[in-house]
């Protein structure tokens, strides 16, 4: 395949960092899964979270999903939702994030959760400046975990400009934090019949990922729940379905998916401790249709 102008010209950007904090190229183990069924631990010093995209409809599925979101919290005291995009459809007037936002997950809110979004392709540009997103104005940003060793980088999967990438690989190269996890909008990797893998976007950030020893990767988009195989040693996960489905849309012949869940809604629940993340991918009405336990990337000399 061609690349384009656009991709060329951030490929030379790119071109110009280093690997590592002194220029080497930094190797590591791969990030691998346990599939087993587990519970979360709900260890008192983990740092938990959910995971959530394409939600934003102000309709009942969203507000039941909403629901169980609350339900989990009773038993798992996460403080962090991880947005994956799509954060509101259609109008976007403040009536609208009341609506969409605000009231679905108002007893969240209310006890102190934030919310940490990206931005999907339905989304305005001006939502950084909504306060409960948490974006601070910044279409692209990190956030880190209270105490533990773990770093997000939020990105703005609409528009890889080079300026963006400067910045990334500028972050991921000076971050000592053992947990590196990235999340957007458009999936790089996804078996989905509507959208799938964006080809374009793998060839501009997966070589950042793994150059710089990101394990996990969280996407949206596709409306539906998937974990992809493991991918030069990262994990991806697609979760899309947080209001909106795409019922019957894993294409299964794509040979990318490990476990995926498109007969309802879905969210991700999970918890990181040490070198060890625990998840849950939680449906409508509480169940849990795939979980594991992931073991991140670690630097050969660390061993």
């Amino acid at each position: 395949m061609k690349s384009s102008p656009l991709i060329l010209a951030l490929a030379l950007t790119l071109s110009s960092g280093c690997n590592g904090h002194n220029g080497a190229t930094v190797q590591t183990t791969p990030a691998t899964v346990n599939e087993a069924k587990v519970a979360l631990p709900n260890a008192k010093d983990s740092f938990k979270f959910l995971v959530l995209g394409d939600w934003g409809t102000g309709e009942l599925p969203q507000y039941d999903l909403g629901q169980q979101m609350v339900k989990l919290r009773e038993r798992f005291a996460y403080d962090t939702v991880i947005t994956v995009g799509d954060n509101l459809y259609g109008r976007q007037r403040p009536s609208d994030f009341e609506r969409k936002f605000e009231k679905p997950y108002k007893q969240l809110l209310d006890d102190g959760v934030k919310f940490y979004a990206t931005l999907g392709n339905h989304d305005l540009r001006e939502q950084p400046n909504y306060k409960e997103f948490n974006m601070d104005g910044k279409l692209y940003y990190t956030v880190e975990a209270p105490t533990q060793s773990i770093r997000f980088f939020m990105l703005d999967s609409n528009y890889p400009s080079p300026e963006q990438l400067k910045w990334l690989e500028d972050e991921l190269q000076k971050s000592d934090k053992e947990w590196k996890i990235a999340a957007f909008h458009h999936p790089v990797y996804s078996s989905g019949g509507r959208h799938g893998s964006d080809m374009k976007l793998r060839e501009i950030l997966e070589e950042l990922f793994v150059k710089y020893g990101v394990s996990v990767v969280f996407q949206g988009h596709d409306h539906f729940y998937e974990r992809i195989k493991p991918q030069k040693g990262i994990i991806y996960f697609v979760a899309g379905s947080g209001g909106k489905l795409s019922s019957g849309d894993i294409d299964e012949s794509s040979g990318l998916t490990d476990a995926g869940y498109d007969a309802g809604l879905a969210f991700l629940a999970v918890e990181i401790r040490g070198d060890q993340m625990h998840f849950n991918a939680i449906t409508t009405n509480g169940g849990v249709v795939d979980s594991g336990v992931i073991e991140r990337r670690i630097p050969v000399a660390a061993q």
